[in-house]
């Protein structure tokens, strides 16, 4: 569904991504774990079109995409999740839901699809986004992402700021969407979250992939890949 084939970025004379390469298979989790400073957040928004890479290639579902708008990219199927979620905080969570569904793309997710995969957002549907907790932003902005019926989904720090028990929820519904058939990329640094969902994980390290394998080899390595860290 999605291949990254030999990415480079630079903000300015720093280079931030080095011949990046990886892949996302038809309906498949994959997770870009890393430190913080390592590409991941820049890898997104490269990927989501709102940083042009300076050379390679991004495809998405065997399409050429490397020099599309974000609109163009968007209507596609690839939908992100940003770090900081940019829900809009002067509109209801409804009012969220309504904006995104204006994509109008023919898929399994409407609203009311969205309000059961996220139980918890129902009593606040008339509930200004600046008035959410962290979690139930955080779920708003998934389920905003939903609603566009993206191929492709895109999830930065999709567990940052939240308790344990807001990251089983977020887990639980992800493994619904997972269920539909939707492939996702997944950035994180917790590995534990990440090894719950992702069939294969991709170590990112200073822009560059140092490390590739299933989740099962990554859980058998994890010392090793820490100690990979902190060197």
């Amino acid at each position: 569904m999605l291949a990254v084939e030999r990415v480079n970025f630079s903000y300015g004379k720093a280079q931030a991504l080095h011949d990046l390469s990886f892949a996302v298979g038809a309906s498949e989790t994959v997770a870009l774990v890393g430190r913080n400073g390592a590409g991941k957040s820049t890898t997104m928004r490269v990927l989501a079109g709102l940083l042009e890479s300076r050379s390679g290639t991004i495809s998405l579902d065997g399409m050429d995409i490397t020099k599309w708008e974000v609109s163009r990219i968007a209507r596609q199927g690839m939908s992100y999740v940003p770090e900081d979620r940019q829900i809009f905080p002067n509109l209801t969570a409804m009012e969220n839901l309504q904006v995104a569904a204006l994509a109008n793309r023919a898929g399994s997710f409407g609203i009311g699809d969205v309000f059961d995969i996220f139980p918890q957002l129902g009593p606040k549907r008339k509930t200004l986004g600046e008035n959410l907790s962290g979690g139930e932003k955080q779920m708003l902005a998934i389920a905003r992402a939903l609603v566009t019926n993206p191929r492709m989904l895109l999830l930065d720090e999709p567990t940052e700021g939240l308790a344990p028990v807001v990251i089983e929820s977020v887990i639980k519904a992800l493994r619904l969407i997972q269920s539909a058939g939707v492939s996702m990329l997944v950035v994180e640094q917790n590995f534990k979250f990440t090894s719950e969902l992702a069939s294969r994980q991709y170590l990112i390290d200073s822009g560059r992939i140092v490390w590739s394998g299933t989740t099962e080899e990554f859980t058998a390595q994890r010392a090793d890949i820490e100690r990979m860290l902190v060197s």
